[in-house]
This record gives structure tokens, C-alpha cells and sequence, in this order.
């Protein structure tokens, strides 16, 4: 469990330097986090598909993955010494979002409905 908190602390920690002007540092940390979040997707996905009923982890951290992707590459793409482009903030805060969604999950599952047993009456044979 601690690989899979390890993506989310670095976008976190990305997108506070990107607040703090520290855009160079957000560029380094957005990199650093693909690794990261590449294992904790690999991870997320095999349990899904080894029965565990991990879905939403493996499709979260697969989704947050590609997100992370796509900012690292707008922000490598993005002109030195202009401002941070957007859609790489975004993306950044999305895969964060999406980082959230299974604890969010797991704090509301006390919450879902569960379906009732059905009585059964058993009648004896005259």
C-alpha cells in the first residue's frame, strides 16, 4: 500500500510548487511521479484481474497514470520561461482527484444499500 501513496504525494507536491512558482521543480516532480504511478497502476490492474475485486483501484490509478502522462508532455512542450500551461495543471489535479476515488469510495461503502435475505417459508409434507 505505501507504493501506491507515493504517485499521489509527488502530484500533490507538483502542483503546490506549481502554486509556489516553483515550475522547474513541478516539471522534475511531475517526472519523477511517472515510475511511481506506471507501478501503482500495474499493481491496481493485476489485482483486478487476478479476482481481488480491486476495479476501481486498477482503473483509477491507470486513469491517474494517463493523466500524468499527458501533463508532463504539454508541460515539456511549453515554451522556457512562459507560464505553465493549463491542461498540465489540470491534469495534475484530475489524477489527484481520481488518486482520491477509491478512499472516497471506501469511506461511503458503510453508506450503500444491502440487499435483504428473502424469508423462505418450509412447509411440512401432510
Amino acid at each position: 500500500m505505501q507504493t501506491r501513496l507515493l504517485p499521489p504525494g509527488l502530484a500533490l507536491t507538483a502542483v503546490l510548487a506549481d502554486a509556489g512558482g516553483l515550475h522547474g521543480l513541478a516539471f522534475w516532480l511531475v517526472l519523477l511521479a511517472l515510475p511511481a504511478a506506471a507501478a501503482a497502476a500495474f499493481v491496481g490492474v493485476s489485482d483486478a484481474l487476478d479476482g481481488r475485486g480491486a476495479w476501481l483501484d486498477g482503473g483509477t490509478a491507470l486513469g491517474a497514470l494517463t493523466l500524468l502522462v499527458l501533463g508532463s508532455a504539454v508541460r515539456e512542450a511549453a515554451a522556457r520561461g512562459a507560464s505553465v500551461p493549463a491542461l498540465a495543471v489540470s491534469a495534475a489535479v484530475a489524477a489527484l482527484v481520481l488518486y482520491a476515488l477509491p478512499g472516497l469510495a471506501w469511506l461511503l461503502e458503510p453508506l450503500r444499500p444491502r440487499p435483504r435475505a428473502r424469508a423462505t417459508v418450509i412447509r411440512a409434507n401432510s
